[in-house]
């Protein structure tokens, strides 16, 4: 049986996520990532949403002037709050991040590996959602993964709207359909550039950077 609940796949892989952080052939772009975050996020309030396990909660506080982490499960959130981050810069938050609530101004909002999961039909509502929230002219910056043959796990089924799947078995067997989306350039210009301004695209092998600001 295949489970779709991607709130529960992200928990159980809570202790073992960061493992793809540690392949070999990834490490020259992550550092050039890392690089980039700080640089855009530097002096900034910054939100943080689906933070995961703090791995970029890390790079955004090294320059951020504050940085509120949120994520729907506790799991991440106590790995996140483990990290050893500057003394008053980061705060965590359960949060869920398609209802999330906040009553602090911010100026830049980070999204790691999540726009892969907004579906193609909702990403412009999604967009629209945080500018209701924060406040338009907040910088949006977002990475998240390409698609590399024989390397990346591999489309299981794409539905009617575009909307692309992969199978992910745990270690303990237990598999689940996940989707993710792989959009190019074209793509993420053709989606973003009439609700968004400012934007920019770094496009790695393995991964792509977009800032923009929400209008």
């Amino acid at each position: 049986m295949i489970n779709t609940d991607m709130a529960a796949y992200y928990a159980k892989r809570a202790t073992t996520y960061e493992e793809i952080y540690q392949r070999p052939e990834r490490q020259d772009e992550l550092l050039t990532l890392q690089v980039r975050v700080q640089e855009l996020m530097e002096g900034h309030d910054v939100l943080e949403l689906a933070c995961g396990t703090g791995f970029w909660t890390e790079q955004i506080a090294a320059t951020a002037k504050s940085v509120l982490a949120t994520d729907i499960n506790p799991e991440m959130i106590a790995l996140a709050e483990a990290k050893r981050l500057p003394a008053g810069k980061a705060t965590f938050a359960l949060q869920d991040i398609n209802t999330f609530e906040t009553d602090r101004k911010f100026s830049a909002c980070f999204l790691g590996f999540w726009w892969s999961h907004v579906g193609r039909q909702d990403q412009v509502r999604f967009i629209a959602q945080l500018r209701e929230k924060l406040g338009k002219d907040i910088l949006l910056v977002m990475i998240d993964n390409g698609y590399v043959e024989e390397q990346s796990t591999p489309i299981a089924r794409t539905d009617a709207e575009g909307n692309t799947y992969q199978f992910r078995t745990l270690p303990n067997g237990e598999r689940y359909e996940v989707m993710k989306n792989f959009p190019t350039d074209s793509g993420l210009r053709k989606k973003l550039s009439p609700i968004t301004r400012e934007l920019r695209i770094l496009r790695l092998e393995y991964y792509w950077l977009l800032s923009c600001r929400i209008k």
